[in-house]
């Protein structure tokens, strides 16, 4: 009988788990930045063992920080960030060569 109860709260507790979201928001007291996203090895050629998000930005690449590559879709689809470079408008600082991202949003064009 104790085996029966243990069994039927082991699936309830893990209903109880949200999933942690991208918390990035818009900040109007912020410097707003125009730049260029993709992933920074397969379209920027920059050194790395996987797939990352990455922005280029005053003619730097910057690999960041605070979104991750899924974040905004499959990176790996027609239009995603390995096979697209997308503008997008940003928000955030660079921190030893990292882009520490505060808001980050696609616009509507793709560019190659």
């Amino acid at each position: 009988m104790k085996k029966l109860i243990l069994l039927l709260f082991i699936p309830l507790g893990s209903f109880g788990q949200e999933k942690i979201k991208n918390k990035l928001s818009f900040n109007p007291d912020s410097c707003v930045i125009k730049a260029k996203a993709s992933c920074g090895i397969c379209m920027f050629d920059m050194p790395g063992e996987q797939c990352e998000l990455a922005i280029q930005y005053n003619n730097s690449n910057y690999y960041v920080k605070g979104a991750k590559i899924d974040d905004y879709g499959d990176a790996h689809s027609d239009e995603g960030f390995c096979n697209a470079i997308l503008d997008v408008t940003i928000q955030g600082e660079i921190n030893n060569n990292k882009f520490l991202l505060t808001f980050f949003k696609i616009n509507n064009e793709i560019s190659n």
